[in-house]
């Protein structure tokens, strides 16, 4: 295997030759900032996905290692993230009790599959998701993950799939209220607003350069954690009901492996791709833009495969699944970071963290990670999709509508299935009547165009169709009704020809369509012929009997047609 193939598999031999020490530099700094930055993210993400905390510190070990081998973004930062947490509590609280041996194996077990099937997506490069659908879901998941949160910052027990169950049960134990953990829970969210609002601005008012006030704004979560933890350990606090984080095993994560049930497999598969689906248009999208402001490129099917491998790397180091994360992704940009490399050295800092710093951490109020989730999360609620795709188009707004509705109403999974079988269907429902334009030649050009649009030259003996869509099973009986439609408004028509500029692929049933469409003109005396057919289109059309039987030409422009009456 070549040098240039093996980029191509191992990204890390792209960047990896020329990594020298001011690059070493650059990304030891970011990976300090993000590491302060994902202990109380991984704690919080794990708490989330119902899971003890230590496993979102797994989390963030190996997979971000695998990934820095694997993956193509420079800057992009794998671990636990709130959307993939709370599809992983959905999925596997259906069969296991959080925190039980048994949901802790389906966990991992998530992440393995999760992993396999995105090696899979990977190598067939088939990474695909309707964008309307991923932000309806969003929008959904952010509005069930805040809400299932409040059971920590009112003190209370909840629980439920969906929103209307979790304000249910959040009421029903209302009596059990405590304000204390109430007080610790709106203050830290209070005070993580304004670090988010207030703070960068304050520091630059005090002379910091934007970088360092940037950087530090996003760092003001840790300072949340560490007040909340000596509050709580100072005033013992958990005497008074206040519900702590409590003892984090010390060392690295053990190694584990997922289960080989039939049953459990056969419970999680719709979930595991569900989550991967998910979890990889995520890391993309975010990987995509950072890689934009520094011209760099991303390869979306070796992302598949970066993502696929971390999730395994997740499995068995006893992790959760996991993706690439929005907010600390901005951070590792921002602080610096120039290779994967930062992500490894983020792993490392994780490493001594779980190693030396997690009795540190005991006395950490729940109300406090579920503030952090909350700041952090609520950014992703974002109505105006609605708006937008109803004034861009109708049936987007039908598939993020119901993706919202489905999601808030009965779960995260039916929503993200209702939204992809209303997007294909939408789909299938568009295209199977495509955009269809009787064209002629624009005065003294060699252009067609749409006559109901244009003022051009036709001549009543040929009737030029254009088909603006790939023709497949579903659209070609109104391809049929179109063409038979046209033709009996012109008596004194000898040709009819489809221009196939916009026709991307002929399925069999369309193929056998446009044979029919041959035979019936031919009774009729009327030649059939295409013009402007793409080559590959043109290949598979060769090897058929279709084109033997065509009763006309195949023009190479459409400009070539006025020969037929000359």
């Amino acid at each position: 295997m070549n040098v240039n193939k093996l980029k191509n598999y191992f990204p890390i031999f792209e960047w990896g030759v020329n990594y020298n020490k001011l690059t070493f530099s650059n990304d030891i700094m970011a990976a300090l900032i993000v590491t302060i930055m994902l202990v109380p993210q991984s704690l919080a993400y794990a708490m989330l996905a119902g899971l003890p905390p230590e496993m979102g510190l797994y989390a963030s070990m190996l997979p971000i290692i695998l990934y820095a081998i694997f993956g193509t973004s420079r800057t992009l930062a794998v671990g636990p993230v709130a959307v993939v947490s709370l599809l992983t509590a959905a999925s596997i609280g259906k069969f296991a009790l959080p925190g039980s041996s048994e949901y802790i194996i389906a966990a991992i077990t998530l992440a393995f599959m999760s992993g396999i099937f995105l090696i899979i997506l990977g190598f067939f490069k088939l990474g695909f998701l309707s964008h309307p659908v991923i932000s309806g879901f969003i929008t959904a998941s952010g509005i069930i993950i805040v809400t299932s949160q409040l059971k920590h910052i009112l003190g209370v027990n909840s629980s439920g799939h969906n929103l209307i169950e979790i304000i249910s049960v959040l009421f029903s134990n209302i009596n059990d209220f405590s304000f204390i953990t109430f007080a610790i829970g709106i203050s830290t969210i209070l005070f993580l607003f304004w670090v988010r609002n207030g703070l960068y601005p304050l520091l630059l008012s005090v002379g910091f350069k934007r970088h360092s006030a940037s950087l530090i704004s996003k760092i003001g979560p840790v300072a949340a954690i560490i007040a909340s933890t000596i509050f709580v350990w100072f005033f013992k606090l958990d005497f008074y009901g206040v519900k702590i984080v409590g003892e984090v095993p010390k060392g690295l994560p053990s190694l584990s492996m997922p289960s080989f049930s039939f049953s459990v497999w056969n419970s999680l598969i719709g979930s595991a791709i569900l989550l991967s689906l998910i979890g990889f248009v995520e890391s993309i999208s975010v990987a995509q833009t950072l890689a934009a402001k520094r011209r760099q490129r991303i390869n979306p099917d070796q992302e598949l495969i970066g993502l696929g491998m971390a999730n395994l790397g997740a499995a068995f180091s006893s992790g959760l699944p996991v993706t690439g994360g929005f907010s600390r992704s901005v951070v590792n940009y921002d602080a610096g970071a120039e290779t994967p490399a930062a992500g490894a050295f983020t792993a490392i800092g994780l490493c001594l963290v779980s190693l030396f710093l997690t009795p540190l951490i005991f006395f950490l109020p729940k109300a406090t990670l579920a503030a952090t989730i909350i700041v952090a999360v609520i950014s992703l609620i974002d109505f105006s999709i609605l708006k937008k795709t109803w004034f861009y188009s109708k049936a987007d707004f039908m598939a993020v509508f119901l993706t919202i509705l489905v999601t808030l109403v009965i779960g995260v999974e039916a929503g993200v299935i209702a939204g992809i079988l209303t997007s294909i269907l939408i789909h299938i429902f568009k295209t199977s009547r495509p955009h269809i334009a009787v064209v002629g030649q624009v005065p003294k050009t060699e252009h067609f165009r749409n006559v109901s649009r244009h003022n051009v030259i036709t001549d009543p003996k040929i009737l030029t169709i254009r088909v603006d869509e790939s023709l497949y099973f579903a659209n070609t009986r109104f391809l049929e009704d179109r063409i038979y439609k046209e033709i009996s408004k012109k008596l004194d028509l000898e040709h009819v020809v489809i221009m196939c500029s916009a026709i991307n692929t002929i399925d069999m049933s369309a193929l056998a369509s446009l044979e029919l469409i041959n035979e019936r003109l031919i009774i009729s005396g009327v030649k059939f012929h295409l013009s402007e057919v793409k080559g590959p289109v043109l290949d598979k059309l060769k090897g058929t009997n279709f084109i033997n039987k065509l009763s006309g030409q195949i023009f190479q422009s459409q400009f070539q047609t006025n020969s037929l009456t000359k």
